[in-house]
């Protein structure tokens, strides 16, 4: 029998406070949600790896120190509202459900979807929308937001997505160049969003959102 319990501790104490992530909500989450539960079933002995756990098809759950990192410097607070976008079997959204007022997580994988539904209710979690469409297109009906955090790579932030967001609202995304990527904050003002560099991590560019290809003669 996997001692979750422990290697849940382990994982907050080797991999999320190392990283200068101290903030009492995000640590306090991520000793609270079962991990193992919102990972596929054959890999859940991995769910608390210090890396990427492998979906397929590009997907991936990011690692505990980039979430815990990103959702750092988000800064998130109960009266806000996240749209989590890629949010996959839901691990993401249920640890950002226990800081925010309302998540609604837009994952296009209706399986995926379906059993993150199920975990999410098993887990008590009631403040998380589920949202079943192309993860370019976001979720505007449930909009604006306050903060949006996509869980993957990106190469360029969709025209789509930025209008979701709230004047005065932030994002955090994972740019990709190559192989090297490094997370950013954004923060909406107007129309346009300024970015910032937060810290260096890697992850697949999501379908989507790679940017179009651009023929020279």
């Amino acid at each position: 029998m996997i001692d979750f319990a422990t290697r849940r501790t382990m994982m907050v104490d080797t991999q999320v406070r190392p990283s200068d992530v101290t903030k009492f909500p995000i640590i306090d989450a991520m000793l609270t949600v079962q991990r193992e539960n919102f990972v596929p079933a054959a890999q859940r002995e991995a769910a608390y790896m210090g890396e990427n756990l492998n979906l397929g098809d590009g997907r991936v759950v990011l690692e505990p120190r980039t979430l815990a990192k990103m959702l750092d410097v988000l800064d998130i607070s109960n009266d806000e509202l996240v749209i989590d976008v890629g949010s996959a079997m839901g691990y993401s959204s249920a640890v950002i459900a226990h800081m925010a007022e309302a998540v609604v997580a837009v994952e296009e994988d209706g399986s995926m979807a379906a059993e993150a539904q199920e975990a999410l209710a098993e887990a008590g979690i009631d403040n998380v929308i589920q949202h079943v469409a192309p993860l370019h297109e976001g979720a505007s009906q449930h909009g604006p937001y306050d903060v949006m955090i996509v869980q993957g790579g990106v190469q360029q932030l969709p025209a789509s997505l930025q209008d979701q967001i709230k004047d005065g609202g932030r994002v955090a995304c994972l740019f990709m160049e190559g192989a090297l990527g490094e997370v950013r904050i954004g923060y909406k003002r107007g129309d346009s969003i300024s970015w910032r560099m937060a810290f260096n991590a890697g992850a697949p560019v999501l379908p989507g959102f790679a940017k179009a290809a651009v023929f020279e003669f």
